[in-house]
């Protein structure tokens, strides 16, 4: 695509849907809006959780929330998030220019973000199990008649409550409880690494929106936003409220999901105040692009291997009951579809 077309376009848009007055009004509207939904996306499924813990269908409820949470994570990569990025890198300002047209830079910073999730995955894991766990000292009489043996069942890292479990013979009560607290913590990993992933990918949008000056873009971006981080909300919600966090640290990370894209919102509104920076702007548009790939990769990578892989394959309590795996799966698809509806407006 040549210049000429990129700047008509350019000029076209910025008389018919450019009003700064205006747009200040709608980001201003939208920072309450969307704190007051992601709080409540978040809170819910925690809320919940702590309501009805220990209740004969808790378990079941829970896989099911977990799936379709899981569908909602992933589709926010593949359907929201990467989908920006390429349009970012493959703007005709920015692909016009040396390397951005030389190479699929957006796949590839997104393959480096699932191998960098990958790394903090093994070295944290790594990490937990040699500083944890300790193996249980057992004399020649109770090995040999098998008292201490241990039997483990399930045992992923994603988040998912105790329901895979851990079955111990008598004697081994002790390597039950090590093995447990591993799981756990294991699960507040998996939990801190996908919340720090969605935030990065919730200040890009709220830094983006906030040095957006079109009208036409913010007015139905607001309303759709909203859902979004009901929705990932959601996700993310439900992975904490599993992984045993105390009362404190479950309100300070659902506050902190709440406040990045509001914060984001007013730090693209102070850079575009102080510095006139356009969010056109090749360079702006390459920043988006790179970190939108980023986030997308680590996305990506924790839907996949720490989220669905882990419930589906490794979770003893759906493995045992076919009907809940297909009404998981459902939730898993129903998460997906329902974020995915929402990229016809955002």
């Amino acid at each position: 695509m040549s210049a000429q077309p990129c700047a008509t376009d350019i000029l076209t848009r910025a008389t018919s849907c450019r009003d700064g007055s205006a747009a200040a009004h709608l980001k201003f509207i939208s920072i309450f809006v969307i704190f007051f939904t992601s709080m409540f996306g978040m809170s819910s499924p925690v809320l919940l959780a702590r309501l009805f813990q220990g209740k004969s269908l808790y378990d079941r409820a829970v896989a099911l929330i977990k799936c379709f949470a899981a569908g909602v994570i992933l589709s926010t990569s593949l359907v929201h998030v990467l989908p920006d990025a390429y349009a970012s890198l493959a703007d005709c300002r920015v692909a016009t220019r040396h390397p951005w047209r030389d190479f699929p830079f957006s796949g590839l910073v997104t393959l480096i973000g699932a191998l960098l999730a990958l790394a903090v995955d093994l070295v944290a894991s790594s990490h937990v199990e040699h500083s944890q766990y300790a193996p249980v000292k057992t004399n020649e009489k109770e090995s040999s008649s098998g008292e201490s043996r241990i039997e483990l069942g399930g045992g992923g890292a994603g988040c998912h409550g105790g329901d895979n479990g851990v079955a111990v013979a008598a004697g081994g009560s002790a390597a039950a409880v090590e093995e447990e607290v591993l799981l756990r913590l294991k699960q507040k990993m998996v939990s801190q690494v996908l919340e720090i992933g969605i935030i990065f990918h919730s200040v890009i949008i709220g830094v983006t929106m906030g040095m957006s000056q079109n009208v036409c873009t913010i007015r139905p971006l607001v309303a759709a936003l909203a859902f979004h981080q009901i929705f990932e909300g959601m996700g993310l919600g439900g992975c904490v409220a599993q992984a045993g966090f105390s009362f404190g640290t479950m309100v300070y990370m659902c506050f902190m999901f709440s406040v990045t894209t509001p914060m984001g919102i007013v730090l693209g509104m102070a850079i575009f105040s102080l510095t006139g920076y356009d969010d056109s702007n090749p360079n702006a548009l390459i920043i988006e692009g790179l970190l939108g790939s980023v986030s997308s990769g680590v996305l990506i990578y924790m839907a996949l291997v720490d989220l669905i892989a882990v419930d589906f394959f490794h979770n003893k309590l759906m493995n045992s009951n076919p009907k809940l795996k297909k009404a998981s799966f459902l939730a898993l698809t129903l998460g997906s579809a329902a974020m995915s509806i929402l990229a016809l407006w955002a």
